[in-house]
């Protein structure tokens, strides 16, 4: 049971720590145009990225796939920027559920990304390649999204109904947010290849 709760806040660290934000970023920017309404769809797409997290971890665990980690480092941010710039243009358009297939596509592939970020490091706490403790930390990353889903939700119900902005507004400016914290990141990570 040890084992349990060590994974699982690991999981949860790994989402929620601030000196690594690029997680919480990629939930804000995923869930900034849906309401407590949507709070399924918004399950769904979130622990879709889990699903693809959880993939890509388990395969690199295993060996299946390697990939270059400055790679994956200039790739994170960039699913980021395509999330918040999906927002942007879909932001108040009624046409958006009918590209919900391919959000829920690109947010599995995303997690994939954004797992693989995180493949190195787990596979040298892990050690034994137990699938056991990656499910154990699969949890502790669905839980903490899940925190960061309801804060946002919270945030965006009294942005909407206390301060009366509108949900077109709100993702605008959310999603704007995101891009200029994303941007910094991805001239750091992303350098190389220009360079």
């Amino acid at each position: 049971m040890t084992d349990f709760w060590l994974f699982f806040k690991l999981g949860l660290e790994h989402v929620l720590d601030w000196q690594a934000y690029d997680h919480v970023l990629f939930i804000i920017v995923l869930c900034a145009a849906y309401t407590f309404n949507a709070w399924r769809k918004l399950l769904v797409l979130v622990t879709l990225f889990t699903v693809g997290h959880t993939i890509s971890l388990l395969l690199a665990n295993y060996g299946v796939v390697s990939v270059s980690s400055s790679w994956i480092e200039c790739l994170i941010p960039i699913t980021i920027l395509v999330t918040a710039l999906f927002n942007l243009f879909t932001a108040g358009k009624e046409k958006r559920a009918e590209k919900l297939g391919v959000l829920y596509v690109a947010t599995v592939f995303f997690g994939l990304i954004h797992g693989f970020g995180f493949a190195g490091y787990f596979k040298m706490i892990s050690g034994d390649n137990d699938v056991l403790h990656l499910l154990e930390f699969a949890l502790g990353i669905e839980a903490a999204q899940l925190i960061v889903v309801i804060l946002v939700l919270i945030l965006a119900f009294l942005m909407q109904t206390i301060f009366r902005f509108n949900k077109r507004d709100w993702v605008l400016v959310i999603s704007s947010i995101v891009i200029g914290l994303v941007i910094p990141m991805l001239i750091d990570n992303c350098f190389f290849l220009f360079s």
